[in-house]
């Protein structure tokens, strides 16, 4: 006898959960393709989307090939942002004096307009992938640095004490005790920073490129190939949310006990 496999409830719980989403969206499709059929807007102005659907279709190699150089930038430069972000962290928590001295100039570092970056980064290294992922990394590693310390320095201190009077060093607390507490605070600025090293990523190819969503969205616009434009924004939100759900997803891996995917197991 053959049984046919129940959902589980939690991948019911995630169609439960989408659901409100994806009516509103059709329902926003709906009224926007209404509106220019409506008051006839011009293509040029205001693509319906059913024309963004067609153009989708039509230049899909075009624009899958230039969604994956821009996801490799993105990838590459999150994880150098992500590793800087927490080695800046830890060097702050550990080395208190030096770290007061860093933690003012990093904030500095940060309110320089990222932008006018760009341009610079070009001109010292070209039109290549090294200046989009330098600048990914000055704009997405704040979040993870700031969410890293917040973690680090929140332990409770009652408990370093206790592990200092059982001989634990410096080295062993921030191994044993901070980095394990600082898990949540860092998934949250990871996450923070995925959408950003996105934002940069496309601020790069603005400034110079010759491939990428970015690079294709400015040459789409030139030729007032609206739908195009449309096009190429809707596959870099398709990737930003493919990235922000990875790391979704390696926070609940990496912390399980957290209240939030604690009370969901428990449901």
């Amino acid at each position: 006898m053959i049984t046919q496999a129940l959902p589980t409830p939690r991948i019911s719980r995630a169609l439960i959960d989408i659901t409100p989403a994806i009516l509103l969206g059709l329902v926003c499709l709906v009224l926007w393709e209404a509106a220019i059929w409506l008051f006839k807007v011009e293509p040029y102005v205001l693509p319906a989307p059913s024309a963004i659907a067609l153009v989708m279709i039509e230049q899909f190699p075009v624009l899958a090939v230039a969604a994956l150089v821009t996801a490799e930038e993105i990838l590459i430069g999150f994880i150098l942002s992500a590793v800087t972000g927490i080695a800046v962290a830890v060097i702050i928590a550990r080395f208190e004096t030096f770290g007061r001295a860093l933690y003012p100039l990093i904030v500095l570092f940060q309110n320089v307009p990222k932008v006018a970056l760009a341009p610079i980064f070009i001109l010292w290294f070209g039109y290549d992938l090294a200046p989009k992922v330098l600048l990914i990394v000055v704009i997405a590693f704040f979040p993870v640095a700031i969410g890293m310390l917040s973690g680090l320095q929140s332990v409770d201190p009652s408990l370093v004490s206790l592990m200092r009077s059982v001989g634990a060093g410096p080295g062993t607390i921030l191994k044993r005790v901070r980095l394990p507490h600082a898990l949540p605070q860092l998934m949250a600025g990871l996450k923070v920073a995925v959408t950003l090293s996105v934002i940069g990523a496309l601020v790069g190819e603005f400034a110079g490129a010759s491939a990428g969503l970015g690079y294709l969205i400015q040459f789409a616009s030139t030729q007032l190939e609206t739908a195009l434009v449309f096009a190429a924004i809707l596959f870099v939100s398709v990737l930003g949310l493919v990235f922000y759900y990875v790391v979704e997803m390696a926070e609940q891996y990496l912390i399980p006990w957290a209240p939030k995917f604690a009370d969901a197991n428990n449901r």
